[in-house]
């Protein structure tokens, strides 16, 4: 199968904009439950009424603060309850936002501020201030800079008092579905993250035909605990259909509490990558374990990853496989589920892929995971398995309105209203992408079975997508740390893995200096002393020069030194002196296994 469509099943108009529903909600629904915020008094509810009377007293302040239509307003912070607020408030205004991650370096900050030509920015703490204090003489189009943690946002609201409500109306009702909502910078290969324009229209186009086909996810009484960066286009889709499904949702910036909060706000479906499903495999497993019940648990999962493949054949699940499965239920499987709040019975996860293995685990023990594919290009999901098509091993089919083709080379082509305009200021780039025909490369490997479903292959593309979802750009680190005189090559590993390390080569010609410095004998070779501390702590000192250009997420966590250079003739460069990273992967995979402990 080279080439698979799915019809629209909503085709957003030309007036439409992702503000209509907060305000349909507030109309036909006021007091429902959006929101569940922090307060100091405790967790209190903010119905759909008065959701929207929060983001016109903050759209209020913004026109009192001169922001226009187009103008680009950057949103750096964890993921919590303001971050939506300013969104919407943003888009009210007729403005666009500018996502940064909250662990982004301040090198990374200035290059996003100063590429889209953002006027205002909102920081949440003390440290992002400081930052982009740092930064600011670099940003002469930055006028204004909001700290949500010092109460600016309190201020704000007053200084939009003398600003008539009906101004915000008459702003919203003039943005278009083509025009502008978002500026997301993602990593490009070389170095310099790229910023992908979406509009309205791509937003609104990829969550109004996947509501219609999660109803198990997005329905009247739905509760979702998002936990996920809202600066990733992902969990951003998400807060955008729950306002759309007038669902509830409450915001967890702190991870470290993911558990308890799960357990105290029940969600009907969390959204995910697949790191934190491999956390509550591997905690479950290493504590029953620890408990003396191990044989009981890896019997249980073997029952549930049989009665979730059995599921999938024209039998089913035979009746011995039946009654095992209720027995460890009873034993195994309820635990597992009270540990997501005891009421999830679905989830998405994305990002990264999940591993069938694991899949067919939490099918088994009652939570259905939907594995999906997008990239924040499409705007960002692309193909999904749904609640009646879903094949695991694979990421689904594609979405209403969405057609994927796969090319002769095997990369996956996209075709639909979820791709993205343009690369901002990068027309380059913008061309690379989307041919003349209007389709999107993504970079991506894939099939297409006979029934349309996608399974993902490999990457054309050099980007590093961790375990935990988050892109990171080898080039960045791989060229700060090539600058030390010590080194030669380094090539940057993580892809799928959970974290980012490196292997790093020794410079043949420096090495005779640093033997004689550290007091060697010049016979010494690197292979002899590649584990030796002195070494190690010279090479560390250009890990961390690399690390400061980037987030904490993206930073080399362990490095190896390798115990010869990369040499045309033993076939790991290039003739052009290009590394040939396939090749270092596989003749070093010994050293990556061990790297990540396996």
């Amino acid at each position: 199968m080279r080439e698979f469509s799915v019809p629209p099943v909503v085709t957003i108009g030309d007036a439409a904009n992702l503000t209509d529903p907060v305000w349909d909600n507030a109309e036909l629904a006021p007091d429902t439950v959006q929101f569940v915020r922090p307060t100091p008094a405790g967790w209190t509810d903010v119905t759909c009424a008065q959701f929207r009377d929060d983001v016109v007293a903050v759209a209020r302040g913004l026109v009192a603060a001169g922001v226009g239509p187009g103008d680009r307003v950057a949103l750096m912070s964890k993921t919590r309850y303001e971050w939506t607020l300013l969104d919407y408030a943003i888009w009210a205004v007729g403005a666009v936002t500018v996502p940064i991650y909250e662990t982004s370096s301040a090198e990374q900050m200035a290059w996003i501020l100063s590429d889209s030509g953002a006027i205002g920015c909102f920081v949440e703490t003390n440290g992002h201030a400081m930052a982009l204090a740092g930064v600011r003489d670099d940003l002469p189009a930055l006028r204004e800079v909001w700290q949500i943690d010092a109460g600016d946002l309190d201020a704000l609201r007053e200084r939009g008092a003398s600003v008539p409500p009906a101004e915000i109306d008459q702003r919203r009702r003039a943005v278009k579905a083509g025009d502008i909502a978002t500026i997301i910078y993602t990593s490009g290969t070389t170095g310099r993250p790229k910023g992908c324009v979406l509009s309205h229209r791509n937003m609104h186009s990829d969550i109004s035909n996947a509501i219609p086909m999660l109803p198990d996810l997005f329905h009247a009484g739905a509760r979702t605990l998002l936990f996920l960066p809202l600066a990733h286009a992902f969990a951003r889709l998400i807060q955008i259909g729950m306002v759309q499904a007038r669902a509830t949702m409450r915001h967890a910036p702190d991870t470290k509490n993911l558990v308890a909060e799960l357990q105290d706000f029940k969600p009907t479906f969390v959204l995910s990558v697949p790191r934190v499903f491999e956390k509550v495999y591997n905690t479950a497993k290493q504590k029953a374990h620890a408990d003396g019940k191990g044989k009981i648990f890896d019997k249980a999962e073997r029952v549930a990853i049989a009665h979730s493949e059995a599921r999938d054949t024209p039998g089913g699940p035979g009746l011995g496989l039946k009654l095992q499965h209720k027995l460890f239920d009873r034993l195994v499987y309820g635990k597992l589920r009270a540990a997501l709040g005891g009421h999830c019975a679905t989830a998405i996860s994305g990002g990264a892929p999940l591993g069938a293995r694991l899949a067919h685990f939490f099918r088994g023990v009652g939570v259905t995971v939907y594995e999906g594919y997008g990239l924040t290009e499409t705007s960002p999901a692309a193909a999904a398995n749904l609640q009646n098509a879903t094949r695991i091993g694979t990421v689904g089919r594609p979405l209403p309105g969405v057609t994927i083709r796969i090319a002769d080379d095997g990369e996956i082509l996209i075709k639909g209203d979820i791709v993205f305009r343009e690369y901002w200021n990068n027309p380059q780039a913008t061309a690379e992408a989307i041919d003349t025909g209007g389709w999107f490369h993504s970079g991506d490997l894939g099939e297409l079975d006979a029934d349309g479903f996608l399974k993902i292959t490999g990457r054309k593309k050099e980007i590093i997508v961790t375990a935990g979802g988050k892109n990171v750009a080898p080039a960045v680190l791989e060229d700060r740390i090539r600058v030390h005189p010590l080194v030669s090559q380094a090539v940057v590993v993580g892809d799928r893995r959970p974290f980012i390390a490196a292997l790093v080569t020794i410079d043949e010609e420096a090495w005779p200096n640093w033997l004689a410095e550290a007091g060697h004998p010049a016979t010494a070779t690197v292979a002899e002393l590649r584990d030796d501390e002195r070494l190690r702590a010279e090479i560390q000192k250009a890990i961390d020069e690399a690390n400061a250009a980037v987030s904490k997420a993206e930073a080399i966590k362990v490095f190896r030194i390798l115990p010869r250079d990369f040499t045309e003739a033993t076939g790991e460069m290039t003739p052009s002196l290009k590394v040939k990273r396939n090749v270092v992967q596989q003749t070093y995979a010994d050293e990556i296994s061990g790297i990540y402990g396996h």
